[in-house]
C-alpha cells in the first residue's frame, strides 16, 4: 500500500534517499506519476512552505527539502514524458535588469514548482524585452519580477509598460517582491500583486489566478 504521508514527511526532513525509495515503491505498486505529485510531493513541499512562512526552518531546509522533491521527481519525469503532467499554471520568472541577485528569486522558484506550476527561469539581469519575448513563446498565466535593489525597481515599471505597448499586459498577471519593494510601489506601477516572501508569493499567485 502506498503511503503518501511518508512520502511528504520525508521531503519535508530532506531525506532525499527516502523520497526517492518510497516514490519508486509507490511506482512499482502501479500508482500514476500525477497522483504521485499531487499526494505526496506537493504536500510535503505545502508543509515546506507553512514551516518557512512561520519561520520555523530557513533558507537551508528549503533547499534541502528542495533537493529531496527533486530527487522524486527524477523518478516521475520519464513517465511524465509518456502521459504528460498537469500543472495548475505557468510563471516565467526573473531578476529583473541591472540585478544579479537570485536567492529569493530561486527560492520563489522552488515553492513555486512545489505547488505544481510549470515554472520557466529567466535567471537574472532580465529585460523588459526578454520577459516579452518569454511571455509570447510561452503564453504564461504570470510573471513574476524580482529586485533586490532600489535602483533596479525602475526595471518593474518599464517590463510593464513594454507589455503594455506589445499589447500583453490583459494577457498575464504580474506578481513582483524582494527587499526594497512594496505594496505601494506595486499599485504605483500596475502590478496585480506583491509579496515580501516566497510562500506567501504562492498564495497570492493562486488567489490572482483563482486556484483554489
Amino acid at each position: 500500500m502506498v503511503n503518501f504521508e511518508e512520502i511528504a514527511q520525508s521531503l519535508v526532513a530532506g531525506q532525499a534517499s527516502k523520497v526517492k525509495e518510497f516514490v519508486q515503491l509507490a511506482v512499482d505498486q502501479g500508482t500514476s506519476a500525477q497522483t504521485i505529485l499531487d499526494k505526496g510531493l506537493i504536500p510535503g513541499m505545502d508543509i515546506v512552505g507553512r514551516k518557512f512562512k512561520a519561520n520555523e526552518i530557513y533558507v537551508p531546509e528549503v533547499l534541502v527539502a528542495a533537493r529531496a522533491m527533486h530527487a522524486g521527481m527524477d523518478i516521475l519525469k520519464p513517465l511524465f514524458a509518456k502521459t504528460g503532467i498537469r500543472h495548475i499554471g505557468k510563471l516565467i520568472i526573473g531578476t529583473v535588469k541591472g540585478d544579479l541577485h537570485d536567492i529569493g528569486k530561486n527560492l520563489v522558484s522552488i515553492m513555486m514548482e512545489g505547488a505544481g506550476f510549470e515554472v520557466i527561469d529567466l535567471g537574472v539581469d532580465v529585460t523588459s524585452e526578454k520577459f516579452v519575448a518569454a511571455v509570447k513563446e510561452n503564453n504564461p498565466q504570470i510573471i513574476g519580477m524580482s529586485a533586490l535593489l532600489t535602483t533596479t525597481m525602475l526595471s518593474m515599471k518599464s517590463t510593464i509598460e513594454a507589455l503594455e505597448s506589445a499589447k500583453l499586459r490583459n494577457r498575464v498577471k504580474v506578481i513582483i517582491g524582494g527587499a526594497p519593494v512594496t505594496q505601494r510601489y506595486a499599485d504605483e506601477i500596475d502590478a496585480d500583486g506583491y509579496e515580501d516572501d516566497a510562500s506567501s508569493a504562492v498564495e497570492k499567485t493562486k488567489e490572482l489566478l483563482e486556484i483554489v
